[in-house]
């Protein structure tokens, strides 16, 4: 389990986390959700050690973030960050083969290549693994370095947005996997994302961010709620049971008064 206790963040004058307490429960997959501005990639960045944090505490199964040697987190969490570049003229199957790293330190031993071969298959990318990340479309590259953070076999794997620049067969995908990762496997997965139906079909928890602040962390069912997500967005969302999952509908028709102003605009 993770736990987040107590925690601020600051940056440039302005509270970016405000006493952040928060159980992020293993072998779940648990979604972070809130409008722009909310601290939703600075706590994930506080989580993985990757930014300092003025007070409170971070702890992974009872013991402390800062307690951790660089190399034991490496091989306890990874994390696939919101912007991800390379200057470096590599291949995707090269790109995957840094999520051994920790293990290997650039040797990679047969088990450090049947995770590789298992990453490149779970993200379908085997066709063009010997493709030039600067050749690849960029839902093509975020896949691939999906792959070479699931590449890592870490139990617990955060992700920032890690949807961006994909289609709707993708990000399905994407998610699909990693509900299969955290049933099967029992790895714990923290992703950022923005669609809260995704959330709500895929998640098991969900943690609602705004201002800095918790506005609800709990289980998905009770975080998608009308009430919740009114507050949360600032606008009425309309909650609707189909096939068993909670969907969310966010857009209505422009009112007369709204639609005269759009014409005059033009």
């Amino acid at each position: 389990m993770i736990s987040v206790q107590g925690l601020n963040k600051t940056i440039q004058d302005k509270a970016i986390l405000k006493e952040i307490n928060v159980d992020i429960n293993k072998g779940r997959l648990t979604s972070i959700i809130g409008p722009n501005g909310a601290g939703k990639s600075t706590l994930l960045s506080a989580i993985t050690r990757l930014i300092d944090f003025e007070d409170g505490g971070i702890e992974i199964e009872n013991k402390s973030i800062s307690d951790y040697k660089s190399n034991e987190l490496a091989k306890k969490l990874s994390i696939l960050k919101q912007s991800n570049h390379t200057e470096l003229n590599i291949t995707v199957e090269q790109l995957v083969n840094f999520g051994r790293f920790p293990y290997s330190k650039g040797h990679l031993k047969q088990e450090d290549k049947e995770q590789v071969e298992y990453a490149l298959e779970l993200l379908q990318l085997k066709e063009i693994r010997h493709r030039y990340l600067k050749t690849l479309s960029g839902g093509q590259r975020q896949r691939a370095y999906v792959a070479m953070t699931i590449a890592q076999d870490t139990d617990y794997i955060l992700l920032d947005e890690p949807l961006n620049n994909l289609d709707m067969k993708h990000s399905v995908q994407i998610m699909q996997t990693l509900r299969q990762l955290a049933k099967s496997l029992n790895k714990t997965i923290v992703v950022v994302i923005h669609d809260i139906n995704f959330a709500s079909c895929y998640s098991d928890d969900i943690i609602a961010l705004k201002d800095g602040e918790v506005i609800k962390a709990s289980t998905k069912d009770d975080v998608i709620q009308c009430d919740t997500l009114r507050e949360l967005y600032e606008m009425e969302v309309q909650i609707e049971q189909i096939r068993g999952q909670r969907i969310c509908i966010y857009f209505d028709e422009l009112t007369t008064d709204q639609e005269l102003s759009l014409v005059e605009s033009v």
